[in-house]
């Protein structure tokens, strides 16, 4: 048995812990009770490691009081998708429906739903579920909700545990995902933003994690005018982070990654802020002990000798540069690699400000502790972003055009493709950065947005 199959079947075993207020393990509606087996939709569902595909599915009902039934108008492929297909997420089950990020159009609302929420309407959805009565979401930080994930692998693991969330995994509660014509969003009444009709789906989408996300990086480590900020990965959440990094004054914003990523930030930069962004090439770089440039040397280089002031880790975990991280992982004596952390730690300069955004499992192996005491380095984990505490205020910035989303989306591609689109988004292939899928129940396209492209 795979080892997030496995580990699935120890939590199954183990059983859950009695803190949830909503049904957990509804990963996919073949449960009996979950899904109409007369009426199915098309979703994207995990099969083993390495391998997603679309299949026919049941549609979803509602099994709880507060459960809204949304027609999914808008989803998306996030670099966290990747970890899942990657095997490197545990307790993942054969026939999950993965997706995390959606917008859509309510087609059936539970008995307790409160008025606010109401049918033919269009909303986004939270990637992670949040109760709203709880001691975190009093605080609007909804990624920490304490009622809605009962995973006790999770607790054991982390010490605590996060909210439950969309398509990702039973360690945050097994919930099925929005990669898919239709999906359940339970405690539907707090977990919906209402989309204005002035703003398409291609620019609300991303309410949903990768706008909160990239901005939470920038307001949790903490970015001061003048600051001078590396950010670690250029995917999308990476992009919009240094866009972030720049309103809140920073003077130079640093990304690290390799192509095509590097080209795509450049061209895709905000035209008034050229003059702010300089690109790193890791793989042009040397690493480790060494006398040749590293991207730690090349930082201090670019910032007088010092180094920047704040860096933001938006990659992962997952990718071992060295030989031996890879070995290590490979044989399960680590979970990540503390390659691009410790990149980090040794190039800010001393006293700067290190936050990680990208997905990191659980343990990891040579950490240069020694470097973050002795200079006074804070290290800050950003956790799962709390989407309700950024939602509306991200929202009335792309209401008045001071923020706009469509520069991350590079293509617009069919859910019906949307296996096909896992593989070329994990190799790279045709310039992806972020893709926007469409459904059959989709608007037209929004002017300014990509065409579709078939696959």
């Amino acid at each position: 048995m795979a080892t997030a199959e496995a580990a699935y079947a120890v939590e199954k075993a183990i059983g859950h812990d009695d803190n949830n207020i909503i049904q957990q393990d509804v990963s996919n509606f073949n449960q009996k009770g979950t899904g109409d087996p007369n009426e199915t939709m098309k979703a994207l569902v995990w099969q083993t490691k390495q391998k997603v595909e679309i299949v026919d599915v049941p549609k979803p009902k509602i099994i709880e009081p507060r459960d809204v039934i949304l027609k999914v108008t808008g989803t998306t492929v996030c670099g966290s998708d990747l970890h899942l297909l990657h095997g490197a997420v545990l307790q993942m089950h054969k026939g999950d429906i993965l997706g995390h990020e959606f917008c859509g159009v309510v087609d059936q609302v539970g008995s307790a739903v409160r008025d606010k929420v109401q049918v033919g309407k269009r909303y986004v959805v939270s990637f992670q579920i949040a109760c709203g009565d709880c001691f975190f979401c009093k605080q609007k930080l909804s990624s920490q909700c304490e009622t809605t994930n009962s995973n006790t692998t999770t607790k054991a693991m982390y010490g605590g545990r996060t909210a439950g969330i969309f398509g990702y995994s039973h360690l945050t509660g097994g919930f099925a995902g929005g990669q898919a014509e239709y999906v359940r969003v339970p405690l539907g009444d707090v977990n919906l933003l209402e989309i204005p009709d002035d703003v398409p789906d291609e620019k609300a989408l991303w309410l949903s994690d990768v706008l909160p996300t990239a901005y939470n990086a920038v307001k949790d480590t903490a970015v001061y005018p003048g600051d001078v900020v590396t950010i670690f990965g250029a995917g999308p959440v990476g992009q919009m982070a240094g866009v972030f990094a720049v309103g809140e004054g920073a003077s130079k914003v640093i990304f690290v990654d390799t192509e095509p990523r590097l080209s795509i930030i450049k061209s895709r930069w905000p035209k008034q802020h050229r003059d702010k962004i300089e690109v790193l090439d890791f793989k042009q770089l040397s690493f480790g002990v060494t006398s040749k440039d590293t991207v730690v040397s090349k930082l201090k280089e670019l910032t007088g000798g010092r180094g920047p002031d704040v860096a933001i880790e938006c990659a992962a975990g997952e990718y071992a540069k060295g030989w031996m991280h890879w070995l290590e992982m490979s044989l399960g004596a680590e979970t990540d690699t503390s390659e691009i952390i410790n990149e980090m730690i040794e190039g800010v300069r001393n006293y700067g400000r290190a936050g990680v955004t990208g997905v990191y499992v659980g343990y990891t192996n040579h950490f240069n502790i020694g470097s973050l005491m002795q200079r006074g380095i804070r290290l800050i984990g950003n956790g799962q972003a709390p989407v309700h505490k950024y939602w509306e205020e991200l929202l009335e910035k792309i209401k008045t055009g001071e923020l706009d989303p469509v520069q991350m989306i590079s293509h617009r591609v069919r859910l019906e493709d949307l296996d096909k689109v896992y593989y070329k988004f994990d190799n790279k292939e045709d310039g992806m950065q972020k893709v926007f899928v469409e459904t059959k129940f989709s608007h037209p396209r929004a002017a300014g947005t990509p065409e579709l492209t078939k696959y």
